[in-house]
This record gives C-alpha cells, structure tokens and sequence, in this order.
C-alpha cells in the first residue's frame, strides 16, 4: 500500500480508498475485498453478515445521544469495472491500481480508477470507523458484482436489512441529489456455425489484421449522450466496405469487453486477394482521416490501420459473414431519445458493448438503458426484429427496473435542507441515466426512502477515469450533515 493520496482531505475517506486501490475487485473477483470488509468488521467488534452470494452487511450502533433516531442503510458496491490502455501492463485479477494526483483529481496510470463505486465504499468504512461522527444506527451494505448485472441486489438475503432509509453512494455529480435512474436489458445475439463451415484462403489471398484503437470509451449510461465513437460500430462500417468493395473474407472479429462500457477497442483478421493488399491498407488510411474529420474535437485520437500477417487463419462462412457485417451496421446505438419535458436528460439508449468471435459462434451484446419500461422494451423488440431478420439465435437477460422518488421524499426534504445550510444554495434533483442499484432494491424493500449522492467523478468505465478531490471532500460533508439530520423514530 502506497502513500500517494495522504495529504488529502478527509484524510480517513482518502486513507481507506487507497487501501482498496491495492486490493484487486472487479467483477466475479471479490474474494480478496471481501476478506479486507470482513476483517475490517472483526477488528472492530462490529456485528456483519455475509449472504450466499456474497453481499455483507455491517452494522454499527448509533453515536452517544442518536440511539432514537432511525436506522439508515449506506450502500456501495464492491467491484469496479477494468479497463486499460493498449500500451499498459495490468492484470487485474492480482495487481493494485497506481494512483496519480493530477490538477485537482485522483486518476489512474492508464487503467480505470475504480472511483466507482470506490469513493463510497471507503467514505462508508471511513463512518464505520469514525469514534466521533454523529450518525444513528448504521447498516452499511456492500454489494457484489454491480458493474455485470447488478447481481448482488437482485438476488441478495431479503432478510439482511431492517432499516426504512438508503443512503446509495454510487451517483457522480456532488451538486445534485439522484432520485431517479435508468432501467436496464441484456441482448445478445449469436450467430453459430460448424467447424466444417470455415474455408482455408486460397493461395491469392493474404491475411490483414484490422485495428482501430485511440478511442475515449467511457460509461455507456452517464457518456452515451456525448456522441463519443463506438469501436464496434466504426471497426464493421470498415468492414462492410471491405467485404462489398474488395470482396474481403471476414476470419475473426472482436470488440470492446464490458457490457456497460463504449467500446474503445476492435481487432478483425480479415483475407483478400494479395494483389489488393497495399489498396487495402490505403483504405485504412483514408477511414482513419474520414472518422477523425466526422468526430473532431470529440475523438482525436482514432487509430485505423491494416497490417499484414504472416500466418494463415480459416475464413468464417460467406454467408454468416454478410448476415454479421450487416446486422451490426444496422444496429441502432447511442441516445434514442430524450426525456419529454427535462432538458439534458437522456431517456432511452442502447450501446453495442461487445462482439466477440469463438470457434463456432459469434456473438453481439447490446445494454439497452430507459426510464421507460414500455420504451426499454420496445428498443429490444427492434433488436430482436433485426437479428432474428439476420438469423441470429437471441438471448434477452439481466433485466432490472429504473427507479423515480417522489418528491415529497421525506429523506429528500432533509438532504436539500441539509445541502442549503451547509453550501448556501438549493441542490438539483437528478435523474441519472445509468442502472443504480436504488431501482432494484425499491422494487424489493418498496417501503424504503432512497437518495443517492456522491462526488464529481468524470468518464468512468475507462482508463481516463477521475475523481474532483474538492468534490469528495465537500460529499463527505454533505452524508455526515445527512446522518446528523435524520428523524427520531416514530
């Protein structure tokens, strides 16, 4: 454990998400954070439970003087989503995240931060461990695997809780309060085919290894409304020109590698005829030029390019590959439309997250996000409609519910009174267009009060992920103001 982030300010929220920054936690990978949370409990005295699945809850009695106010839920999740650069060396099934301080932000060197949702997790353990903090009794619930489905939530111990209000710690924006997310979907699409389908390319045909990396990613809910480019999209417009105008074979494709994240990265292996190779490569050049001029100043930094490879590989089925490149080209992706009535505020989106070759099948995974529960289906009935037209097997799963708080919330009343006192002016209420575990679990414990808040954190889901030091400092006011705050019990 390094001491980068010692001189930061709350110096106990900095110290513990240091800590976790050298434990590796994404997704499906918790074993050894897990153990940290437990152990911190014992060292403590502090009772805890830890459903099947993994979820724990850790409870601690209320200050001297709030033993009559009501029980309050802290949530976080444990695990984060891994993203790297091309040119970084991290495994992070084993290795910590280097941590930088950059002009007023914590961000990683080359990887994601894990800011999501780590800022909340150590600002919940910073209270946990806090002898002085005015707080009631407290049950602090982390849950496991957020960033792949939310699986935690949906299929946590509903025997775990008692308490009536949640605090989430997993929004991004410290000047606003959250009472409101997106829901969520799954589709996936397969396109199989038998071993004895795939053809050797002639002896005329040389293999090209098509690249496009330099792309900004970011979060396929909190980012989807700023037009960056999707690697998947942008790798098949290649390829469809490829196919059609050089009779390119199609041997292998993949792009992007976490469902909630804009693609920043695709490889294809693609065979044509040798004597088209230099003109090949020149198209790359051209694409290049062509997509840096459609998203300048949003993405300067896309790489294109054609090499050669040595090494023979098996051409896909003609037929699967022209069903392929032109259903993916036809994939609706990015902001469908806007929420009716409330400026800036995206409704329904989708983002083709993933497509990945294996021997035998390819598959294409979209996360379709709304508030709308008529229109998040609608968005996938179109999908299916389309890859059932490109005679694709589909899969539909991870469905979770979006989440709006009436605002006449008494938890509500509180933070915006507590926000007022402390900086001065009223606070915005939000409605994220991300999946926030807050849908879930309203939809389960419906008689609980829920708000989420949180620090300014910028492009999460992607190695330039960083967090506002002054906004976590100033979110850490604020939740305490919030504990003080809270109400006797009836």
């Amino acid at each position: 454990m390094g001491n980068v982030l010692k001189m930061l300010q709350p110096s106990s929220l900095w110290k513990y998400f240091e800590e976790i920054s050298s434990i590796p936690h994404t997704s499906h990978n918790l074993s050894a954070i897990t153990e940290y949370i437990i152990s911190f409990a014992n060292s403590r005295n502090l009772e805890y439970k830890k459903d099947t699945i993994g979820n724990i809850v850790v409870r601690k009695k209320a200050a001297q003087g709030m033993e009559n106010r009501k029980c309050v839920i802290l949530q976080a999740h444990m695990d984060m989503v891994g993203q790297k650069n091309e040119n970084v060396s991290h495994d992070f099934k084993k290795d910590s995240i280097k941590l930088k301080i950059e002009n007023g932000y914590v961000t990683a060197d080359g990887t994601t931060l894990g800011a999501d949702n780590g800022i909340g997790l150590a600002a919940i353990l910073a209270l946990l461990d806090s002898p002085d903090i005015p707080h009631p009794d407290i049950e602090a619930l982390f849950t496991v695997d957020e960033e792949t489905g939310m699986y935690g939530v949906t299929y946590m111990d509903r025997t775990m809780l008692n308490g009536k209000i949640m605090i989430n710690t997993d929004s991004e924006e410290v000047d606003k309060i959250f009472v409101g997310c997106a829901g969520g979907i799954d589709f996936k699409a397969h396109f199989a085919y038998d071993s004895g389908e795939v053809v050797a390319p002639a002896s005329d045909m040389q293999i090209l290894k098509i690249e496009l990396k330099g792309l900004n990613g970011g979060h396929s809910g909190v980012d989807i409304h700023l037009g960056r480019a999707n690697a998947n999209l942008l790798m098949f417009r290649f390829l469809k020109f490829m196919t059609e105008g050089y009779d390119a074979r199609l041997c292998s494709v993949c792009g992007g590698d976490a469902r909630n994240a804009i693609p920043r990265e695709a490889i294809a292996y693609i065979a044509v005829n040798r004597m088209d190779t230099e003109a090949v490569v020149a198209e790359a050049e051209q694409y290049q030029t062509l997509y840096r001029n459609e998203y300048s100043g949003i993405e300067d930094g896309i790489c294109l390019n054609a090499t050669v490879v040595e090494n023979s590989m098996p051409m896909l089925p003609f037929s699967l590959q022209k069903r392929l490149v032109n259903a993916v080209v036809a994939t609706p992706d990015g902001v469908e439309r806007m929420m009716p009535g409330m400026t800036g505020i995206v409704e329904t989106s989708s983002c083709l997250s993933i497509v990945e070759s294996k021997e035998g099948d390819i598959s294409v995974q979209i996360l379709v996000r709304s508030v709308s529960a008529s229109r998040k289906y609608n968005r996938i009935s179109v999908l299916g409609s389309l890859y059932s037209l490109a005679d694709a097997e589909v899969e539909i799963f991870g469905d979770y519910p979006g989440w709006m708080l009436s605002q006449s919330s008494p938890l509500l009343k509180i933070a915006k009174e507590c926000y007022s006192k402390r900086f001065g002016n009223e606070p915005e209420t939000k409605i994220m267009h991300a999946g926030l575990e807050c849908g879930i679990f309203s939809s389960v414990y419906p008689g609980v009060d829920i708000i989420s808040i949180g620090p300014d954190l910028s492009f999460p889901h992607s190695p330039d992920e960083r967090v506002d030091i002054a906004s976590v400092e100033k979110f850490w006011a604020f939740l305490c103001d919030i504990l003080a705050g809270i109400p006797d019990k009836a």
